[in-house]
């Protein structure tokens, strides 16, 4: 398990110097257009990244439709552009307007942002309080996707579906001014985006590597085979 912080515009005086947090997720932006990046995340990006503390991303969401979510999708790809994340990129959605459209409408604009997101390369999830993702996602979805579960004031969230991120409480982090959200990680998600090149890393070479020691004439030599496409 590892310890993070989720940081946003509303935190504007980190001292990246202090931080101690293994894991950080930022907020990319919200709505429809790129231009609504949140204010703070090439800072806390490059804060994050100097530092070298693995960074997620998350998009606020408006969308009122599937065909709005899938704006959002790419206004948030446009920003994440040539930009690398060790964690998910999440899609946030909990505005009451949203959940009073229905569980099946709900269901869908969180489908449409995600697979448009997945599809350019990114290992996505959604954010969700415990009561929205049981009330308004669907349980495929829940199951499909990484989820990053907020859930304050408990010891052990009830929520019955897998998630690899719990956003445990409000409180205060080494080098933030003022209080930021806490969470816990429970998915070493860094070696898992890596191995499979997405969010931006390259896909590692596919060659296996065999240490072997070879006995000629008394004398032993170690050297190593590379492997590649079922030849030797």
């Amino acid at each position: 398990m590892k310890q993070g912080i989720d940081i946003s515009y509303c935190q504007t005086n980190v001292n990246w110097d202090q931080v101690t947090a293994e894991f950080v997720i930022v907020r990319a932006g919200y709505g429809r257009y790129a231009y609504q990046k949140d204010n703070m995340f090439e800072q806390h990006y490059a804060g994050a990244k100097r530092r070298g503390i693995p960074v997620g991303a998350y998009w606020y969401s408006y969308a009122m439709s599937p065909e709005e979510a899938r704006l959002e999708a790419d206004a948030c790809l446009a920003v994440l552009k040539g930009k690398q994340f060790e964690y998910p990129i999440y899609y946030d959605v909990e505005l009451q307007k949203q959940f009073a459209l229905g569980k099946e409408k709900v269901s869908a604009i969180i489908r449409a942002f995600l697979e448009r997101v997945e599809a350019a390369g990114y290992w996505v999830g959604l954010y969700g309080s415990y009561s929205s993702l049981i009330t308004y996602t669907d349980e495929s979805i829940r199951r499909r996707y990484a989820i990053w579960l907020a859930h304050w004031g408990v010891q052990q969230s009830p929520y019955p579906d897998q998630y690899g991120i719990w956003q445990y409480n409000v409180g205060r982090a080494a080098g933030v001014t003022g209080d930021c959200d806490l969470d816990y990680s429970y998915v070493d998600y860094p070696a898992l985006i890596k191995a499979k090149g997405l969010n931006g890393f390259d896909k590692p070479d596919e060659s296996e590597s065999i240490t072997a020691e070879i006995t000629l004439n008394g004398v032993i030599y170690t050297g190593t085979l590379h492997r590649a496409g079922g030849g030797v």
